[in-house]
């Protein structure tokens, strides 16, 4: 897990992070112990979600968890006074599990914001949010690269819940003055994901396969493209939308160096594996009536506005996470 300086002082801050132990949360709660923040940690570490307790081994008595599911009031009300910084990780990323519990979706991914919102309006707190939301949300693009202006058509019950908690975000901002910026996310892989399934990535559940020496899986043609985000450049755009002051009340798309088809990713696993292979199958039904197609995102404004870039080539990044998990590899296949 890469480490660089944040790009403001984050020295002895309060600092919440929900989902902190799951792939994103995990890397940002290094980042931020190493900067000298006082972290607290809100996850529940369910079993169907990406949370692994390995994923912060080397700093767990450094930081403060409460293990608790984001829709507990009572305990989050015990997580909220004093915190000047949250990051709200915490999410049910499965676009399939939520078109079959759309129930369980809204109450992760929509009511547990509100939550957190009422209870700093209740409080006449103003802790700065960093919101993470999904690129789902536009649904089929119109246009390629999507930018932030394309028109929103979420294709998944995932992408209106999401959608509607950047609402709520920015309506609380400008309403009752609570700071916060979103992040629409491409696909973040990096050391730390949830690899024993395919249920929150296929790049995933792909470095399985190729490590335990099995073929894994391309839906389609595979001639989709996509952007993939390495996990360190995706903290370094949480760490500077929680201290720049140009990005409170604004929305960012965040993108990756390149674009490839889902085939050129295979081939990447072949090319850094010997004997790693693949197959091309049909889409299953339930993900084939949610894919968008084609995604690469235009991530110009946060460029421009933050001074992000996303620097970690396809190809690095796939070595450094295939590296991880070749040295960790049981702690994410087997129960925890």
């Amino acid at each position: 897990m890469a480490i660089s300086h944040p790009p403001v002082s984050l020295r002895d801050r309060q600092v919440l992070v929900t989902g902190g132990f799951g792939l994103i949360g995990s890397n940002l709660v290094h980042r931020l112990v190493q900067a000298g923040a006082k972290v607290t940690i809100v996850d529940n570490l369910a079993p169907e979600c990406g949370g692994n307790e390995f994923n912060l081994a080397l700093v767990r008595d450094q930081v403060r968890f409460i293990r608790c599911d984001v829709r507990d009031r009572a305990v989050i009300g015990a997580a909220m006074p004093g915190q000047e910084l949250i990051f709200c990780l915490a999410a049910q990323t499965g676009h399939v599990a939520s078109m079959q519990d759309p129930l369980n979706d809204l109450a992760i991914n929509l009511e547990s914001q509100v939550l957190l919102l009422e209870w700093c309006r209740a409080n006449q707190a103003q802790p700065r949010f960093v919101y993470t939301s999904t690129r789902q949300l536009y649904g089929p693009p119109q246009y390629l690269p999507v930018d932030e202006k394309h028109p929103i058509n979420p294709p998944d019950v995932n992408g209106i819940n999401k959608l509607a908690a950047e609402y709520y975000y920015h309506l609380y901002w400008k309403i009752y003055g609570i700071p916060s910026t979103v992040l629409r996310l491409t696909n973040t892989y990096g050391p730390g994901m949830r690899i024993r399934d395919a249920r929150q990535t296929f790049v995933g559940i792909s470095v399985r396969r190729v490590l335990e020496g099995q073929p894994f899986q391309i839906f389609g043609t595979g001639e989709q493209k996509r952007d993939l985000a390495f996990v360190d450049d995706v903290v370094d755009a949480l760490l500077l939308a929680a201290g720049h002051p140009a990005a409170v009340g604004e929305l960012f798309n965040l993108g990756a160096p390149e674009a490839v088809s889902l085939r050129a990713l295979a081939d990447e696993f072949v090319a850094l594996v010997p004997g790693a292979r693949y197959d091309l199958v049909p889409f299953p039904d339930e993900r084939k009536v949610i894919d968008i197609g084609d995604y690469v995102a235009d991530d110009s404004k946060i460029r421009r506005v933050l001074g992000w870039e996303s620097r970690t080539t396809l190809r690095a990044g796939l070595a450094a996470t295939l590296a991880f998990y070749r040295q960790h590899l049981h702690r994410y296949t087997e129960p925890s």
